[in-house]
């Protein structure tokens, strides 16, 4: 693999409640060990069909309230089509529709432009697979 493109798949557990995971620092380190100083972009992708990606504060409330928003646009309950796993688990087929899975971000110095209070998180609300991977990919020049 060339130095201008380098990938890392994390294994993350979420447990078996609806989470949003931070994985800026993941990210940070993946970034120290490889982009050596440089500029360009970080892609996150979580290559699940119940999963995604945002982009958000964290520890102030706003993941909490994310999950909340979420659980209230997507209940878990009967209504979906989809059905297999836990009650309301096609909510969570729906999920990547509105947190997509994947995020791209521009890398300055070979570390994440992130606004201040910016944080990168997967967000998982299905409770039927607590096992999750996330791949970071680094593109520089």
């Amino acid at each position: 693999m060339s130095a201008a493109f380098t990938t890392r798949t994390l294994d993350i557990t979420t447990g078996t409640t609806e989470t949003v995971t931070d994985l800026t620092a993941d990210c940070a380190e993946f970034l120290r060990e490889h982009a050596d100083g440089r500029d360009g972009l970080l892609n996150i992708f979580v290559p699940h069909a119940t999963a995604g990606i945002a982009v958000l504060e964290t520890g102030a409330g706003s993941d909490e309230d994310l999950l909340a928003t979420l659980h209230d646009l997507l209940p878990a309950d009967n209504r979906w089509r989809h059905r297999h796993g836990s009650p309301g688990h096609g909510r969570d087929h729906v999920l990547p529709a509105l947190v997509p899975p994947h995020a791209t971000l521009p890398v300055v110095s070979g570390r994440m432009a992130l606004g201040t209070w910016q944080s990168v998180c997967l967000v998982d609300t299905n409770v039927d697979n607590v096992n999750r991977q996330v791949r970071l990919s680094f593109l520089g020049q």
